[in-house]
């Protein structure tokens, strides 16, 4: 049959090896009718002794079809609820087969697909890293509602189970054969399907063999139900745990302790309905759309190259020159020699960059400790990184990144001295956050081959490169660029320049209005918990602090000699707040002694009594709400404005950039896409409300009403 090739041997094994149409065997519309029409041929064979069930993709199946889900409306979701009720129908029908299934697992298999392999009583997996397995629906604002959540309850309990339907957590083979999820690996991907037969073979007479741990007579859960002694108690904690993890702005993880629970405390059948139920309630949401629509397709597409040039070769970086040992430079060193790229790592003196180096020695160190890594490799991977003082070194790098203070004289005196070391054909690359590229550029003997590459602080831990074209960037660096971050494992977004490009710009309107609402007397514990609040990860004066006042201050000299002080709107009352506090105070950040908090040396923090004699107004009153949105407007307006003129190439850029840049909440699906699901004609009537009372920094940009009156969404 078309899609699922059915071929029955000698031995009467059915193998069905599924091939749909696409690149991948997913649970799109033609799946059910697939399923289908394989059980019910199954059904009616005669001396049939077992079935194998495996994949001719890469993939072994892919999971749910997310542009249906994606389209789920209060109208249609009887609709979904049956259709997902109608699937855990036919793959019930496959676990009471009588005779033993196997699935030979061949790739990854990911929520929908790894639902279908618990449907089959025993599980083989190729034992390569290749192959994930696990739920991670949660991460899309989702639960497993193809008998996910209740069938891990029923294997593992719900402590256990935790990890893996409320984390999302993924795993390989192994991993997945300790916890339970599967019974065997194979080594070679060949001997997936002859093991499965031979296991066919030992066990197509035994009852035990081909019923269900759910199915089983007196089985019970592992733990106890949910009215265990051991149980019980900890459901309030974990209730509390999830509010507090998520501040009650993603109601996934909600959902998905509740489905668990209830699994715990009725029958199969009904725990199966609830599950479903709490599937189609969840693609109701706004959350679920934004997240689907970024977290899937938004990253799918940059990923997939849509802003790399399509007419360059691949450009393999073999050699990185990097310009700078210290926090940032050493953490690009680290990431380039992960990633098998010879180093050479320059500073001013032997001794700084040698300590540069140790910085990638006590990562791989940690690695090492904890299993991840064996000495030898780590010992390899160290010996690819070069520290020197001598330019010399950098001779035959076909890639240099500059990483070093952001000051324009002083870049453009490295250019200068070092951009010749490049190797024929090299790409010149600025680590730089907010200093326009083709300013940058003017010291440059090769404009072209000139672009900027900023990374985010700690680079091991920082998924997103922002690459910022300038204005003469040709698009053999911009592929050069894109190639090497998509080579060091990261995310690449393609910016237009300005100054503070997309993430620094659109980052320091939070600050910004951080401290605006300082100025207006509101205390400033409640201006960093209602940042919180809204799902940013740190509040706006606690970020300032660890970026650095005086670094602000610095960068606001460079930027008023370079005559471009301002780029987003008159910024005057934080430059004064900023001034106060440095010129006046002495109070230039953590790592300066201290700036609007005192740190402790345990790791504490508390708010500098100054700040509450300088500002602080016991009279002061701003609704909570009104709060919230000025510190997420602010920076949503900033997003669109860099997307109208053309800083941001693509909306997708704007919202990956946005969350994995400079923690967007998740809940918004980026900073972009939040108005979509907020509604365009909403979000301008609320813009005015906000600009009526706070200012015109919060008038929607024109594109808003552009995009209303061509009845169309940001895509």
């Amino acid at each position: 049959m078309s899609g699922f090739n059915y071929e029955k041997d000698a031995n009467g094994v059915v193998t069905v090896t599924m091939d749909m149409e696409g690149p991948v065997n997913s649970m799109s519309s033609a799946f059910l009718p697939l399923l289908r029409e394989t059980v019910e041929k199954l059904e009616s064979e005669s001396e049939l002794t077992g079935v194998v069930l495996t994949s001719a993709k890469k993939t072994f199946f892919a999971g749910g079809d997310l542009n249906s889900l994606n389209q789920v409306t209060p109208e249609t979701a009887e609709t979904f609820f049956n259709e997902a009720q109608a699937i855990k129908a036919d793959l019930r029908r496959l676990e009471k087969l009588g005779k033993p299934v196997v699935a030979a697992i061949n790739g990854a298999a990911l929520g929908g697909g790894f639902e279908l392999a618990l449907s089959c009583h025993y599980r083989i997996a190729w034992d390569n890293k290749a192959v994930q397995l696990g739920f991670p629906e949660v991460t899309l604002g989702l639960l497993p509602g193809g008998g996910g959540v209740v069938k891990t309850i029923y294997l593992m309990g719900l402590m256990a189970a935790n990890e893996y339907l409320i984390e999302g957590k993924r795993i390989v083979p192994a991993k997945a054969k300790e916890a339970g999820f599967i019974h065997e690996v194979v080594e070679g991907i060949d001997d997936l399907v002859p093991r499965a037969k031979a296991w066919i073979a030992e066990h197509h007479d035994d009852e035990a063999a081909c019923t269900q741990p759910w199915d089983t007579k007196g089985y019970k859960i592992p733990g106890g139900n949910a009215n265990h002694p051991a149980v019980a108690p900890m459901l309030p904690v974990a209730s509390a745990m999830i509010a507090q993890k998520t501040r009650g702005l993603l109601p996934a993880p909600v959902k998905i302790l509740d489905v668990a629970v209830s699994a715990m405390r009725v029958d199969f059948e009904t725990a199966m309905r609830i599950e479903s139920r709490g599937l189609t309630e969840l693609a109701l949401t706004p959350v679920a759309k934004n997240m689907i629509n970024t977290f899937f397709f938004n990253l799918n597409q940059i990923n997939g190259g849509a802003s790399r040039p399509k007419d360059i070769e691949p450009q393999t970086t073999k050699k990185v020159g990097v310009l700078g040992a210290g926090m940032m430079g050493q953490g690009i060193a680290y990431v380039s020699a992960m990633a098998g790229i010879e180093v050479v790592l320059k500073d001013v003196s032997q001794e700084a960059a040698d300590k540069g180096k140790a910085y990638t020695e006590g990562l791989l160190q940690k690695r090492v400790s904890r299993g991840r890594l064996s000495e030898e490799k780590a010992s390899q991977i160290l010996a690819l990184i070069i520290p020197t003082a001598d330019k010399n070194d950098l001779q035959g790098c076909d890639l240099i990144i500059e990483a070093v203070f952001e000051n324009m004289a002083l870049k453009h005196e490295i250019t200068k001295e070092l951009e010749p070391c490049l190797a024929e054909g090299g790409v010149w690359g600025s680590n730089t956050s907010t200093l326009p590229i083709s300013q940058l550029a003017e010291a440059s003997a090769n404009a072209e081959h000139f672009i900027g590459i900023h990374f985010f602080s700690p680079v091991d831990k920082m998924p997103l490169v922002e690459i910022i074209m300038g204005e003469h960037t040709s698009d053999l660096a911009l592929a050069k660029a894109f190639d090497y971050t998509k080579q060091i494992r990261k995310t690449p977004i393609v910016v237009n320049d300005s100054l503070g490009f997309f993430t620094s710009r659109t980052f320091g309107t939070y600050l910004d209005e951080g401290v605006r609402l300082l100025t207006e007397g509101i205390h400033p514990i409640q201006i960093d918990n209602l940042g919180k609040a809204i799902g940013m990860p740190v509040g706006p004066l606690a970020v300032y602090d660890e970026v650095s006042l005086e670094l602000s201050r610095k960068a606001w000299a460079t930027w008023s000699e370079m005559g471009v002080l301002d780029n987003w709107g008159d910024g005057t009352i934080t430059r004064d707040v900023i001034d106060t506090m440095v010129g006046d105070h002495s109070r230039g950040g953590r790592h300066h002694g201290g700036g609007f908090y005192e740190y402790a040396e345990d790791g504490s923090k508390t708010i500098w009594p100054g700040l509450m004699d300088l500002y602080y107004n016991a009279d002061a009153a701003v609704i909570e709400d009104d709060i919230k949105d000025r510190l997420l407007f602010r920076q949503v307006i900033e997003a669109l404005k860099c997307l109208e003129t053309g800083v941001l190439r693509s909306v997708a850029d704007g919202n990956i950039g946005s969350i994995m840049g400079i923690g967007a909440p998740a809940w918004t699906g980026g900073l972009i896409q939040f108005v979509n699901t907020y509604g365009l004609e909403q979000f301008s009537a609320r813009c005015e409300e906000l600009a009526a009372q706070y200012g015109d920094r919060f008038e929607a940009p024109e594109i808003v009403a552009q995009k209303i009156a061509a009845g169309e969404a940001f895509s």
